[in-house]
This record gives C-alpha cells, sequence and structure tokens, in this order.
C-alpha cells in the first residue's frame, strides 16, 4: 500500500478531513536525534516515511522485553494487517504506516518501525548510496508530533527507524536508525524471531507480487505538481499530494530543505506540494477563464487546471491529480468506516464487560447508543465522500471532452477529427480505472511514451472472476483486439514513420482481430507465422536492439547500418508460449528486459497457465509487464494506499468505424511523408 506525503501547510487530505472528525490536534514537533525519544500525545497515529527510492516498510510488535514472539507479530507487505497496526503492501518511496496504539493487544508493549531495500528491482543495494530516509510520526490532520532524518547508513540494507514503547501507561516514540548490513532477515532475527530468513524472503516476494500488479503513476516533472485555483472557495476539496514514484518510474529526489512552508494566502493558489521538496515550478499559462463561485459553492472546474508548459501537459497532471484525490478520498471514507465500526466494538465490549448492563435494559440501551455513533460517524463520512465525489464528477465531465486524441477514449469525438502529429505526446491512454464507491467515474490511465515497460494482455480465464466467466475463445478474441487498440493508438499519435509495428501469430489464430492493422497496411510485414516466422522477427528485433545499444555506449550513432529503422518499434506477440522454442523464449526475454531502453517495446497476449511448463524462468518476463485484462477487473493496485482498480479495457462504440479511419489517416501520412 502506497501512501502519500504530507500536505504542504495550509492543506488537508480527504482522509485528514474525514478522520478529523473524531480526533482534535496534535502537539509540537521534536526533531529527533538517534537515541532521543518523545512523548506522545495521542494514541492514534501515522508513521509517516519519505526515502529517495522505493523502499519495503513493515512494522514488528514486542512484548516487555522487545522480543517478537513470531511471525505474527509483524506487520509486512505480505500480511498488511494486525490489531492496531496497518502498513504498505508494496515497495515505494512514500509510505504512510496507520497506528492506534489503544488497540494493540495488551501484551504488546513497543512497536518497531522497519526499512528494508526491496531485492531483484535494479535499485540501490545498500542505504549509504542513497539520500537518507525520512520518517515522521502524526497525527491524523498531518500535524508533525515527531520527526527523525536516518543519516549515517552505509553498507545496511535494513535499518529500524523507530519504535513506539509503552512506559509507566504512556506512550513514547524513541528514534533508533539501528541499521543491518545483513538484511531483513539479520534484523529480524536480532529481534528474536526464530526462523527469520525464511519470513524474510517471504517478505520480499510478496513486494516482487505487489510490483508486478500496481499501476505506475507517472514520473513527475517538478512542475508537475497539481495546484487548484480555489476561486475564493471555502473548501478546494480533497489535497493531494504528488504520488510516490514506483520502481517503474522515475524516483522523486529530494531537495534540501529550504525551511518552514508559507501559510498559503486566503484566496490564492493552494499549493500541495511537500514542504521538504520544493522544487521550481514553470511559469503556469493562465487556464480558461471559468463562471465565479456563488458564495458558499466550490469552485467551477477548469479543463487544464494544473501547472506544466502546454495545455496537454496541464491535462496530464490535471488527470494524474484526479486520480489521486479520487483514491484520498476513498479511503479517507473507509478508515472513517472502519474506526466508526471499532470504536463500536470498543464500546460494546466495554458495556458488556460491566455486570450491571447485564441486568435490565442497561445492556440494550448501551448497544443502541454504540450503533447510533457508529451510524452518525458514518453519515458523516459518506457526507464528505459524497462531496468530493461529487467534485470530481463535475472535474471529469468538463476535462473529458477537452482531452487530446492520445488522452481520449475512442468514443471522444477528437478521433473523427483526428490528424497524425509531428510531435509525440507526452502520454498514452490505455483504459480507465474506476472504484466501487462510484463506478460512474472513470479516470484515464495514462502511460507516459515512449513506454517504459511492455504490456501483457492477460487472456487467461483463471486469471479473475470476471475472466472465469468468459469462454475461453471470446476471452482469446477479445485480448487480440485489445491489443488492436492499443497499437493503432501508438500508430496515430507517433510521427509518420517513427513508429513500426511486428505482429507474430505462430498459429495464425488471430486473423480476424489482426485484420484491421494487415488490410490498412500499416504493419511492418505480415504477421510471422510458424517458427521460421517466429525466428525471422526476433532475430530482426534482437539484431536492431544490440546494434543501437553498442551505437549508444561508444557514443557512435553515425556508424548505425543505413538499413537500420531508428523508428520505435512495437512487437505484438499472439498466444504465447505456443510456437516458440527455447531460443526464442530467451531472445522475447531479452527484447522485454533491453529493448524499452533503446525504443524496441513488447506487447504479450498471453495466458500465463500455458507457460507453467517453463517454471519460475519467465517470472521475471511477467513481473516486466504491465498486466492488464481484456475483460474489466478489479486487478490493479494504486502505488499509494494499495486500494484495488478496476480497470476498463478500452473499446470502440458498437457499429461505429473510427478505427479503421484512423488507421487509414496512419497510413495517407505515410505517404505524404514518403515513408
Amino acid at each position: 500500500m502506497r501512501l502519500p506525503e504530507a500536505p504542504a501547510s495550509g492543506s488537508r487530505t480527504a482522509r485528514d478531513r474525514a478522520e478529523h472528525i473524531v480526533e482534535g490536534d496534535s502537539a509540537m514537533t521534536a526533531e529527533l536525534v538517534r537515541g532521543q525519544n518523545h512523548t506522545l500525545p495521542q494514541t492514534r497515529l501515522e508513521i509517516r516515511v519519505s526515502a529517495s527510492s522505493p523502499v519495503v516498510a513493515g512494522a514488528t510488535l514486542g512484548d516487555e522485553n522487545g522480543v517478537v514472539r513470531g511471525a505474527e507479530w509483524i506487520a509486512h507487505p505480505g500480511s498488511p494487517q494486525l490489531p492496531g497496526l496497518e502498513v504498505s503492501q508494496q515497495a515505494a518511496a512514500d509510505h504512510r504506516l496507520a497506528v492506534d496504539l489503544e488497540a494493540l493487544p495488551e501484551t504488546v508493549h513497543r512497536v518497531t518501525v522497519l526499512l528494508a531495500l526491496p531485492v531483484g528491482v535494479g535499485g540501490p543495494t545498500r542505504f549509504g548510496t542513497a539520500a537518507a530516509p525520512f520518517v515522521a510520526v502524526t497525527g491524523l490532520d498531518g500535524t508533525e508530533i515527531a520527526t527523525f532524518t536516518l543519516t549515517g547508513l552505509d553498507a545496511e540494507s535494513a535499518v529500524s527507524a523507530l519504535e513506539l514503547y509503552r512506559r509507566q501507561g504512556a506512550w513514547k516514540v524513541r528514534a533508533v536508525g539501528q541499521g543491518y548490513a545483513a538484511g531483513l532477515a539479520g534484523m529480524l532475527a536480532d529481534q528474536g524471531l526464530a526462523a527469520a530468513a525464511e519470513l524474510a524472503a517471504s517478505i520480499q516476494e510478496a513486494v516482487a507480487r505487489s510490483l508486478a500488479r500496481s499501476v505506475a503513476p507517472p514520473p513527475r516533472a517538478p512542475e508537475g505538481d497539481r495546484v487548484r485555483h480555489a476561486s475564493g472557495a471555502p473548501d478546494p476539496g480533497p489535497a493531494p499530494a504528488a504520488l510516490p514514484q514506483s520502481p517503474a518510474a522515475t524516483p522523486v529526489q529530494p531537495a534540501a530543505d529550504p525551511g518552514p512552508t508559507p501559510a498559503t494566502a486566503p484566496g490564492g493558489p493552494i499549493d500541495y506540494a511537500h514542504p521538504r521538496r520544493r522544487h521550481p515550478a514553470p511559469p503556469t499559462p493562465p487556464p480558461p477563464t471559468a463562471p465565479p463561485a456563488q458564495p458558499g459553492q466550490a469552485a467551477q472546474p477548469v479543463a487544464g487546471d494544473a501547472t506544466g508548459w502546454s495545455m496537454d501537459e496541464r491535462l496530464y497532471n490535471q488527470i494524474w491529480g484526479m486520480f489521486e484525490d479520487l483514491a484520498r478520498a476513498a479511503a479517507a471514507y473507509r478508515s472513517a468506516v472502519d474506526f466508526a465500526e471499532s470504536r463500536m466494538d470498543q464500546e460494546l465490549d466495554r458495556s458488556l464487560s460491566d455486570p450491571r448492563n447485564r441486568i435490565g435494559g442497561a445492556g440494550d440501551r448501551a448497544r443502541e447508543e454504540a450503533r447510533a455513533k457508529r451510524d452518525e460517524l458514518t453519515a458523516r463520512a459518506r457526507e464528505v465522500l459524497d462531496r468530493d465525489l461529487a467534485q470530481l464528477a463535475a472535474e471529469a465531465a468538463v476535462v473529458e471532452p477537452a482531452l487530446p486524441a492520445a488522452y481520449a477514449g475512442w468514443d471522444n469525438p477528437v478521433w473523427h477529427a483526428h490528424r497524425v502529429p509531428m510531435e509525440l505526446p507526452m502520454a498514452l491512454r490505455l483504459g480507465d480505472l474506476h472504484l466501487p464507491e462510484r463506478t460512474g467515474l472513470r479516470i484515464p490511465l495514462l502511460v507516459r511514451l515512449p513506454l517504459e515497460r511492455g504490456i501483457w494482455v492477460d487472456s487467461g480465464r483463471t486469471a479473475s472472476e470476471a475472466a472465469a466467466l468468459t469462454g475461453s475463445d471470446r476471452l482469446r478474441r477479445l485480448a487480440v483486439e485489445t491489443a488492436v487498440l492499443h497499437a493503432a493508438r501508438l500508430l496515430a499519435v507517433y510521427p509518420p514513420g517513427e513508429f513500426s509495428v511486428h505482429v507474430i501469430d505462430p498459429a495464425g489464430s488471430a486473423a480476424g482481430p489482426l485484420a484491421p492493422l494487415v488490410d490498412a497496411g500499416v504493419l511492418a510485414g505480415p504477421p510471422a507465422a510458424g517458427p521460421q516466422g517466429v525466428a525471422s522477427v526476433l532475430a530482426h528485433l534482437t539484431r536492431r536492439v544490440d546494434l543501437v545499444q553498442m551505437a549508444v555506449r561508444a557514443g557512435a550513432a553515425d556508424s548505425l547500418p543505413p538499413d537500420l529503422d531508428t523508428g520505435e518499434q512495437l512487437l505484438v506477440v499472439n498466444d504465447f508460449p505456443h510456437g516458440f522454442d527455447d531460443r526464442a523464449v530467451t531472445q522475447l526475454r531479452y527484447l522485454a528486459d533491453e529493448g524499452p531502453a533503446v525504443g524496441v517495446h513488447l506487447l504479450m497476449v498471453a495466458d500465463r497457465e500455458d507457460a507453467s511448463a517453463y517454471g519460475p524462468v519467465l517470472d521475471p518476463l511477467w513481473r516486466s509487464l504491465l498486466r492488464i485484462t481484456p475483460v474489466a477487473d478489479n486487478h490493479l493496485a494504486d502505488p499509494w494506499v494499495g486500494h484495488a482498480w478496476t480497470y476498463e479495457p478500452p473499446a470502440t462504440p458498437p457499429g461505429n468505424r473510427v478505427l479503421e479511419q484512423v488507421l487509414a489517416a496512419v497510413t495517407a501520412a505515410r505517404r505524404a511523408a514518403g515513408r
């Protein structure tokens, strides 16, 4: 579960506002050094972690001697929830860990927050090569109680950051900063856990699985922070902070602490950037004017109401801001409901434990009062959520019609007047995302261009409940049709001749769905079939990757063969691994790993179960690809709070020939350019 940074001074996230219903403000901030402690003024807390690269965050529970009695006393990505404790489900550069000290078992006297570097994701292997992590203990409204910067780390790959401990009936926080060169296993063993190595391996495996299924947020440019113009409105709605970066995206590098953040002037732009991570933003072009807000009403939404150098960049940043807002609004509501339920259970337990309430109607009255409080808190949380969702729905209604073709759905009229651009757009739409709190509120799923990782369209029936209800033949056809729509969109948004599509269809089983690409003449060659066709295409693309890599490393781009196409290449692979021998599988893995850096990308249509005969040798291949489905399914998790987002694949309107029109425009643009 990836969690956001602290909001800037003067702002409050949706979760903060919802939970502020039942909590008060926190104490002044104490900046701790290693070994120093500080009294905690409240028992419901958040531990916020900020690092320069993805880290694994977890927590252990210790008894009066600080001993962890078993694996069930550890909250980690594979088991993120314990009574009174919830941690992230993924490796991330930023985390929020939720702690309710009153809900901890009575035998627990210590909570130790641990950080570890994930294994096998290509990031740092020791903390000494990255900027020092920053940890803050905050109240639910975001007010910092104590902070600690973990300096002095070197060869350590795991660290006990801080501990919350019970002393004479009161809770305190102590800055620890104890590093372990032996990694997560060494740290767990030091806390008295038996089989520490096995548990550490299972935690890293859970992290690897979560990375394979996460939706990577865009690599934020410094100017990409979302800024809403309040226009005098009393409440700007959910206050997003920059999402942390996943390993598939560029990590956010921390800047020097500029000191206290000045308060936001009333009625002015609300800056949601992290106060400890200031970057210069470009001057924001004035957004389109909106009707002035009436007193007591929120400002009218405006398309492009975000920072950026161009309208496309502003829309891109605005869409990701909407994604963050929706994630936070849902997290706030769910957190408030969970708290209301927990509070009711605690009140019922206290009431029923008193023998006097077991006689007469006292027990019934106590139950009715507890349920009434629960219903009141839930209703207030729902009211906040409905307000936030209504604001987001109004914003989506304004933004969607204003999107350029690369960001727009296939039903958007912009495609009917589309012309192949002369410049590459910032991003590409892969489909839509929504949450069960309001399924009609769809957020476009955008990925940056050029693609940083390949795409896998899962055609397996065992992948999800929705897929299991679809026949095998229909599911495979839908998967290929989804791949065709993605390939067509890529062709349509790249300048003429700068993007080529190759297709491998070993058995020729996808002739029908591939017909639009074949008939339009936009493929680099006919779909490759049979062992010789598969070997030929893979050899051609492997040679291209090798030559471009050597030229880049030698700084000799002029030495490339004149017949080598240096434009971006997309390889669409159908029905993998059928028709692939061991050599072909090795080449495909090579293209997945090395291709994106030099402009060769994979779009695979495959059922992972069909490749089970290869064993774990293909696991890195699946993890390197962004998995999407040809039917709606809630398999994607955001890298902040880990919501299960429902992914809606792209589709053209029934009876609409927009796909053929777009491909015809691609063909015409190529002819005009002489390509």
